[in-house]
Parts: C-alpha cells; structure tokens; sequence
C-alpha cells in the first residue's frame, strides 16, 4: 500500500540511481540585459501596405557559469519585419534567466542549460517582444513557441561538421 511507502523509498523509486538526489532547477532572477526597438519609417511604416510585411526571427542561447550551481542562461533575438524593400521594424531583445542548478550530473549539464532554461524563460522574453512591437504601432509579434531540443542538435550538427571539415582541412594542408 502506499500509505506504508517511506520517504525515501519514495525518492529511491523516482531516482532510479538510487542515494542520488533528483536533479533540480530552479530560477533565481529574470532579466532583460539588452533590448532595441527600431521604426526607421515610422509613421509610414505602421500604414498598411499593399503587401503582407515578411518576417524573419533568429534566436541564440548563450549561457556563463556564474557560481557552482549558478548559471545565465540568456536568449538572443533578433526580429526584423520587412515589406518589399523597406524595414517596418527591427527588433533585438536579449532576456536571460539566472538558474540554480543542483543535483545536475555533469554529462547532462548541457541538456538542462541549452534546453531546459531557455524553454523556461522564452515565454516571458516572447511577451517582451509582443509589447514592444505592439508599442511601437504594430500588432503585437505572436512568435511560435521555439523546439530547443532542435536547436540543441543543430548546433550539435554544426560542430560535428565543423570539426570533421578541420580536420580534412588540416589533412589536405599536410600532404
């Protein structure tokens, strides 16, 4: 029965690696570091046009070790809103989480940084960005929520590649 179940049978039975502590994340403080709103042809801009403007978004995530279990994990984001020719508007916002991390096994550090924290604090950096663009006399930029198990796999990808081409670089250079 489960009202016979101690305490640390329960924790045993959550953490298979029995005597280890569950890992545990929590966040600290939330900040916005940097953040840039540019309009260059308001007010022609915020007219309506003839065609719908083009958006393109990048993110990046950055994180810095600030203390043993203390960690910024910050997301870069960069949006610009095109129509033709002409920027509508441009947009850069980096908004950062400070996370304490404990429990955390070394090989599984990078998965709760690049991922975990970032997916975390991205709702709050979206609705930064959805107020401000609003502010600046658009409707609010809704951005989809981002995969960033993807992006972590990507960048693992790029550096695979990256590695593979020094290596074949530096194999050419030597014959």
């Amino acid at each position: 029965m489960a009202d016979n179940d101690t305490p640390a049978e329960g924790a045993a039975a959550a953490n298979p690696a029995a005597g280890q502590p569950a890992p545990q994340i929590s966040i600290a403080a939330q900040y916005i570091r940097d953040l840039s709103f540019e309009n260059p042809e308001a007010p022609k801009s915020i007219m309506a046009g003839p065609t719908p403007p083009h958006f393109n978004v990048g993110i990046n995530v950055g994180v810095k070790k600030q203390e043993d279990d203390l960690y910024a994990v910050e997301l870069t984001i960069n949006a610009k809103a095109e129509r033709d020719s002409d920027v509508l508007f441009s947009i850069e916002l980096i908004y950062g989480g400070l996370f304490r991390l404990m429990h955390v096994p070394e090989q599984q550090l990078p998965l709760f940084l690049m991922i975990e924290c970032p997916r975390l604090i991205f709702p709050f950096a979206r609705q930064t960005i959805a107020s401000v663009v609003q502010a600046g006399g658009f409707p609010p930029m809704l951005m989809e929520p981002v995969d960033f198990a993807q992006i972590y796999r990507q960048n693992l990808q790029r550096m695979a590649e990256m590695q593979q081409q020094a290596v074949n670089g530096g194999a050419e250079k030597s014959n």
